[in-house]
């Protein structure tokens, strides 16, 4: 008898997938839907949104370039830089405060927390990346960059920094159901972090005790590792996997701690 037969039997370990695909799934398209509605482009915007972002601030970085008459390939700089930044920003920000607007989903008894936060960062994450992998065809094919010298490592850096924008999103999510104050320092804390971020600069372009600071923080390390994938016989890269990944499973365990307090301790409206 299967499980979905006998309601009393412990649902096996495929059946429960099978639903949280179905039910992950009916929440992207709701968000798809509610965010970006059936009109104009549509969805589309989902990957042209960041794109638009990325295009612009790579057009004017190499404006800069024939100011500073650097040799670094400039429009790989852009794009491996800019693209980090909304890895690591977006995802969090559409996650902080996104709990209580889908309190009424919570009446449904496979919907829970984590699927929701679930849906929005694939969301994020699918945008971000496919724009990213677009632009650097399209970069490429018009002769404003090479393609990454190792793509393996390229791609293995921009995975691990998306599972870090992944696990700080959930992290950040379920913390600002405690108390609004995230939400008000969030995005604040957002903009007084891109200058450290390293998405505007090299590591070793720093002076050594500055460089020895900026280490210790993690999505440095993640854009030095992608980059050292697109270009790294152009420069020094500076980065520790062992450091991200550590960084990565820590805000990952604490974001599950976060999402078990919350789910706890919701009230469906």
């Amino acid at each position: 008898m299967s499980d979905v037969e006998n309601p009393g039997q412990t649902p096996s370990l495929r059946h429960s997938w099978a639903i949280q695909r179905r039910v992950i799934g009916a929440l992207i398209m709701r968000e798809i839907i509610t965010r970006y509605g059936r009109h104009n482009i549509g969805f589309l915007w989902l990957f042209v949104e960041p794109a638009i972002f990325t295009v612009g601030v790579t057009l004017m970085w190499s404006a800069l370039k024939a100011v500073h008459g650097s040799d670094l390939p400039i429009a790989a700089f852009a794009l491996t830089g800019y693209s980090s930044v909304l890895v690591w920003r977006n995802m969090p920000n559409r996650l902080v405060g996104s709990i209580h607007p889908n309190l009424s989903l919570m009446y449904h008894r496979n919907v829970k927390v984590i699927d929701i936060f679930a849906a929005r960062v694939l969301l994020e994450c699918v945008g971000v990346g496919t724009s990213f992998f677009v632009l650097t065809l399209l970069f490429s094919s018009i002769g404003w960059m090479e393609l990454p010298e190792d793509p393996a490592k390229a791609i293995l850096g921009w995975l691990m920094l998306a599972w870090f924008g992944i696990s700080l999103a959930m992290f950040i999510g379920a913390l600002s159901n405690r108390t609004e104050l995230i939400d008000k320092f969030w995005h604040p804390f957002t903009y007084l972090m891109f200058p450290l971020s390293g998405a505007a600069w090299l590591v070793d372009a720093a002076p050594p005790k500055l460089r020895e600071i900026v280490m210790y923080v993690p999505m440095v390390n993640g854009v030095e590792w992608v980059r050292d994938g697109f270009f790294g016989s152009h420069f020094l890269a500076h980065y520790s996997p062992a450091y991200l990944i550590g960084w990565n499973v820590t805000l990952m365990f604490l974001a599950l701690i976060e999402i078990r307090y919350a789910s706890r301790n919701l009230v469906p409206e």
